[in-house]
Order: structure tokens, then C-alpha cells, then sequence
């Protein structure tokens, strides 16, 4: 088990409601820097290709800002060679390798790194030249965890909606999901890449989450932009940050 778990925070549907209106706030970098006074290890930001939340100019300025603070960005990113370009400029901290569609929602899965090996890898391997920790986010299989070592990525960040979304519905596949979570992780472990983990995270189902041994990092947004509506952004960010502190010292005691 490791001790303190890291909280990357996700600001870009701060950058949706700003959107909506067409206005100039609420500012994604004040929620960042926010996020970090609160208790935040870092900032994940999501610039896509359809430029839906996160702008080009919003990703310029949290450079500057969290280089400056000395915390690390998190680029989340499609493998195009737009956004490679852009994360060669900025060099952030990380890049987590995402799949992407214009026409969903939210990220729906993880990458599949098998099928996309010959598209992904190279986008890797520059990356990592350039000196950016490269993260693949990808479902719990054994097989993609297989892959993202192979193709030389540090990290991989497990997709943890089907877990999140079946305890929300009641749905009692939610500990088989949980399972294959556990056992994705323990192999990315033995594998030596950091294991992360994200997507739908709230209170009730960050516990069994944190309690992963090998999870060193979680990124969460979209509950925490939407719980900040009712009681704010930092108190939100605190109270996940003392349920994920309490996992940890639950199991190391």
C-alpha cells in the first residue's frame, strides 16, 4: 500500500459553464488555483479537438501558472498530431493518451492500445523523448495493461466509470467491475507502471477506489464542479481529500 494518494483535480467543465454563455468567466485557471490551495496534488485538463471546454488559450495560461507554482499539469489528449504538437510546446508534466469521438458525451472507454499499437506507440515514444511522464488510459484489461508497457508508457490510468456508474445504479456487477479494477492495477504494479485511476469518481465510490494498493492518483472533475454548485469548490475538494486520506490510513493501520 502506498501512503498518501495523490487527488489530480479536472477543471474543464468549469470551462463548459463559462462556455455556455460565451462569457469570460467562470476562469478554469482561478478553479485551478483554487483546486490547489484546497488540497489538490494537480491540475488535469482536457483540450479537444472540437475545443468544447477547454480552450487553447486556457491551456496556455494554467502552463504558465502551475510552472510557476510549481505543481504539475495533466494534458489530457486525443493521439493526433494537433495535439502532439501542442504538448511538445507547453511540455506539461504529464500527457494521458485518451480516446475520443466528436459525437459522445464524455470519454465512453479507454484506448484500446492493441488495435491502435501502431498509431499510439510513436505518440508515446516522442512524448517521453521530450521528457512528458506518458499516461495511457485504458480499461481494466490485463491485455491493454500488457500493451501500455510494452509500447513504453510510465503510466496507465484506469477508466473507473463501469465501476462508479453500476454502484449509482444499483447494479450488482458494480463488485465484478471493482474486481477487475483490483486486478488491472496489481498487474500494471508487477508491470512497474504508476497506476492511476478516473472517471465518475464521487463520495461514495472514491473509498473502495483509494483503497487500491497500487492507485497512487485519482482525477476527478466533473463531481467535484458539480458538488462546488451547492458547497463550493475547496470544501468539496476537502471533503474527497480526507475520504482518500482516510482509506489510507485506515489500511495502513
Amino acid at each position: 500500500m502506498s501512503g498518501s494518494l495523490r487527488l489530480g483535480v479536472n477543471i474543464d467543465h468549469v470551462a463548459t459553464i463559462r462556455n455556455a454563455r460565451g462569457a469570460a468567466y467562470p476562469d478554469p485557471v482561478r478553479a485551478a488555483e483554487l483546486a490547489l490551495m484546497a488540497g489538490a496534488d494537480g491540475i488535469t485538463a482536457h483540450l479537444r479537438e472540437d475545443r468544447r471546454h477547454i480552450s487553447d488559450a486556457d491551456i496556455d495560461a494554467l502552463a504558465v501558472v502551475l510552472r510557476r507554482r510549481g505543481r504539475p499539469l495533466n494534458f489530457e489528449m486525443a493521439v493526433t498530431a494537433e495535439m502532439e504538437a501542442i504538448a511538445l510546446r507547453h511540455l506539461p508534466h504529464a500527457a494521458c493518451l485518451v480516446p475520443e469521438r466528436r459525437e459522445e458525451v464524455t470519454t465512453e472507454g479507454g484506448l484500446d492500445l492493441i488495435k491502435g499499437h501502431n498509431n499510439v506507440a510513436p505518440v508515446v515514444g516522442r512524448l517521453a523523448a521530450a521528457g512528458i511522464r506518458v499516461s495511457c488510459f485504458i480499461d481494466s484489461d490485463l491485455d491493454q495493461v500488457a500493451a501500455a508497457k510494452a509500447m513504453g508508457a510510465q503510466v496507465v490510468e484506469l477508466h473507473t466509470g463501469a465501476y462508479c456508474d453500476a454502484v449509482r445504479d444499483g447494479d450488482p456487477r458494480a463488485a465484478e467491475h471493482l474486481s477487475r479494477l483490483a486486478a488491472a492495477a496489481a498487474e500494471a504494479g508487477r508491470l512497474g507502471l504508476e497506476v492511476h485511476a478516473g472517471h465518475g469518481i464521487d463520495f461514495e465510490t472514491v473509498k473502495p477506489i483509494a483503497a487500491i494498493p497500487q492507485v497512487v492518483e485519482l482525477n476527478i472533475g466533473h463531481f467535484l464542479i458539480g458538488e462546488a454548485i451547492f458547497i463550493g469548490l475547496p470544501a468539496a475538494i476537502a471533503q474527497m481529500r480526507t475520504l482518500m486520506d482516510q482509506v489510507r490510513g485506515e489500511r495502513a493501520a
